[in-house]
């Protein structure tokens, strides 16, 4: 009785934790329910490139992650779609021509020479742009996830993302044009040097390896810096030793190093090759979801839940009565367990989202049935009904452990070779299914121990209609 209280006491603090994180966390919603636009890229070969590789799709990829936080998007998604296309998501974007434009275009990767005079001038010109860029990046965080930001608030980011074009544009003029450009950058790869530092090793062609050491040889010992552009942003200002002076960098290697962490060089390692490969992006499929269909979908899809969720309590009241009774409790619970669940671990809920969610209520219910029924076969062959309650959820257990565990094998074969909504069914349907199976084997069989301890409820004509109470 005390191991039962414990768990009623468990329960109960989770359920209400529930309730907490669903009220006071925002839930992330998708492109067909908050609305926006999705774009499908096709990444093309080219003649020094005839063959994409998965390397190559990532530096694309990176690429364009940049490009979507260029434009302030919020849970933006950008993945890969098969071997040679990027499928981008973009919620709350309602003009998918200007997306179109930043998306399509290739990545100019340059390396400039820092005019003379300008050392000052740059480290100041730096310091206002990082200010600008935590002005935005505090703008941006204040929107709660899955809500439509506040026309107030939608100004101030387009503002200060001016602010942050006009600082990036005034580093630019510091330099001179581009002498080298990543039509020469053959590789570039992150390496770890001494302790936790790392650097990034890049390497050019033939004529590129030449231009560079011409490049070097000019600001070698200067104290000026090489500006690494991409997209006419700079990314790296790197400082040439006073050694290379006569000579510059020759080989047509060099090594870039800075205050790097690991995911710093990888960064700067996918950024460098995505700007060195010229690959043609063709925006395939671009198409519009509107807030009001968004809007028109959680309406309905909530109807249908909360109108199949009903059905399926009074189901199971008037066919199983008290152990129904129960198992809608333990239902609910579940219900408010999951919804939990999908909050804290960040799920984006989708349209196929909440279909997988709906059906996991249906596989939770499932279990309680199996349990349910084995239950009125030990009753009716005579047992007591303490022992029945305990032998239905024992028999039962393998059904529904083999059924729950296919179950999360198809969950895991969609997540894994699916793409884009699959993968939230997917997703949502797994973990769903996993707690169904801590509510129907502890939640269920909790209430339905604790219920027994009370003489009133010790009947089995509660528990199988039309059986005669011949043992208690």
């Amino acid at each position: 009785m005390a191991r039962q209280r414990v768990l009623l006491a468990l329960i109960l603090a989770l359920t209400l934790a529930a309730i907490w994180v669903i009220y006071q966390v925002p839930t992330r919603l998708g492109l067909d329910l908050r609305g926006g636009s999705q774009l499908t890229l096709q990444v093309q070969t080219t003649a020094e490139i005839p063959e994409i590789t998965e390397r190559d799709l990532d530096a694309v990829q990176r690429v364009v992650e940049e490009r979507v936080n260029g434009l302030g998007v919020s849970e933006a998604i950008v993945q890969e779609l098969g071997s040679d296309q990027l499928l981008v998501q973009l919620p709350g974007v309602s003009d998918p021509q200007q997306a179109e434009r930043v998306l399509g275009g290739t990545a100019q990767l340059e390396f400039r020479a820092q005019r003379q005079g300008t050392e000052g001038e740059l480290r100041a010109e730096q310091q206002v742009l990082q200010q600008h860029l935590a002005e935005l990046a505090a703008l941006q965080a204040s929107i709660p996830e899955g809500t439509v930001a506040p026309s107030e608030t939608v100004a101030e980011i387009e503002r200060v993302q001016e602010q942050v074009k006009a600082s990036e544009e005034a580093i630019a003029t510091l330099f001179e044009p581009p002498q080298l450009t990543g039509a020469q950058l053959t590789d570039a790869i992150a390496q770890p040097t001494s302790g936790t530092a790392w650097e990034v090793a890049i390497q050019f062609n033939n004529e590129g390896g030449q231009q560079f050491a011409e490049l070097t040889k000019n600001i070698a010992g200067t104290g000026r810096s090489i500006g690494i552009f991409l997209d006419n942003r700079l990314i790296s200002a790197p400082v040439v030793n006073v050694q290379f002076a006569e000579t510059g960098i020759t080989g047509g290697r060099a090594v870039i190093t800075g205050n790097f962490d690991a995911e710093g060089a990888r960064d700067l390692e996918i950024q460098l090759r995505g700007g060195a490969l010229p690959l043609p992006v063709e925006v395939v499929e671009n198409r519009t979801v509107g807030p009001s269909l968004g809007r028109d979908s959680i309406i309905r899809s909530l109807y249908a839940g909360i109108g199949g969720l009903v059905l399926v309590l009074i189901f199971m009241v008037v066919y199983y009565r008290l152990p129904g009774l129960l198992a809608d409790v333990a239902l609910l619970v579940y219900a408010l367990l999951t919804f939990a669940a999908y909050t804290v671990l960040g799920v984006t809920l989708t349209l196929p989202g909440i279909a997988g969610f709906i059906l996991s209520i249906g596989m939770a219910v499932d279990a309680n049935v199996l349990i349910f029924e084995r239950t009125r076969e030990e009753l009716r062959s005579g047992k007591t009904l303490y022992r029945s309650v305990e032998s239905g959820f024992y028999r039962a257990f393998s059904s529904i452990l083999d059924s729950n565990v296919t179950t999360l094998i198809a969950c895991g074969a969609l997540f894994w070779l699916g793409a884009g909504l699959v993968k939230g069914f997917a997703l949502t349907l797994a973990i769903g299914v996993a707690i169904s199976m801590f509510t129907a084997l502890t939640c269920s069989r909790t209430l339905l121990l604790f219920i027994l301890s009370m003489p009133q409820f010790r009947k089995p004509q509660y528990f199988c209609p039309g059986l005669k109470p011949a043992r208690s």
